[in-house]
């Protein structure tokens, strides 16, 4: 297993090595999003990336949106590109270390670019950075992919496994309106925090 640091991180930005990176935000959390009316909800994005998909609800008029990514290039890339992109709300850090509450999470490519070992401890971890009745939301692949370098792949079978202790699943089905390469390949979900 390759060591997933800053700096390896880093050097994919720096080589442009960014083969998840759609270039615009994804159709499926487009659709999401659009059907969203509170916009003062707080909203994370972790290992937002380039982050078209906070750029996109920061041109909506959400206020409240944050993003949080280990790699300094991807950090400095969004405030570059989005300099009205509250700079307070994008945060240079570990996922693991953050300490906050948000009424709904991301999930877009941050799942499958973890350490497979770490699955157990983003889904307690995505349980303790939601509101009560929060929401987990996004897509997550549905293929075998790799197992020595992100990103990594799984199945519904084995995400039920992971989250069901933390939170009930209202929605992991195959998504309907998947970008490109990933028709077929992708499940979206909607995890609604339970009570413990």
């Amino acid at each position: 297993m390759i060591d997933l640091t800053e700096e390896f991180w880093n050097q994919k930005y720096k080589t442009n090595k960014i083969g998840w990176d759609l270039g615009e935000i994804s159709l499926p959390l487009k659709t999401y999003f659009d059907q969203l009316e509170d916009k003062n909800l707080k909203i994370l994005i972790p290992g937002g990336g380039n982050s078209y998909e906070a750029e996109y609800l920061h041109n909506k008029g959400f206020t409240n949106v944050y993003v949080i990514d280990i790699a300094k290039e991807a950090v400095e890339r969004i405030q570059q590109r989005i300099p009205t992109f509250p700079k307070d709300h994008i945060i240079h850090d570990d996922f693991f270390n953050l300490n906050d509450a948000f009424d709904i999470i991301i999930e877009q490519t941050f799942f499958c670019a973890l350490d497979p070992n770490l699955r157990q401890q983003y889904a307690q971890k995505m349980h303790q950075l939601l509101v009560d009745g929060g929401k987990l939301v996004g897509l997550m692949f549905d293929a075998k992919l790799n197992e020595d370098h992100p990103p990594f792949g799984g199945c519904k079978k084995e995400y039920v496994q992971i989250f069901e202790p933390y939170f009930k699943v209202e929605v992991m089905d195959e998504c309907y309106n998947s970008s490109g390469a990933r028709q077929g390949m992708e499940l979206f979900v909607k995890l609604i925090k339970k009570q413990l």
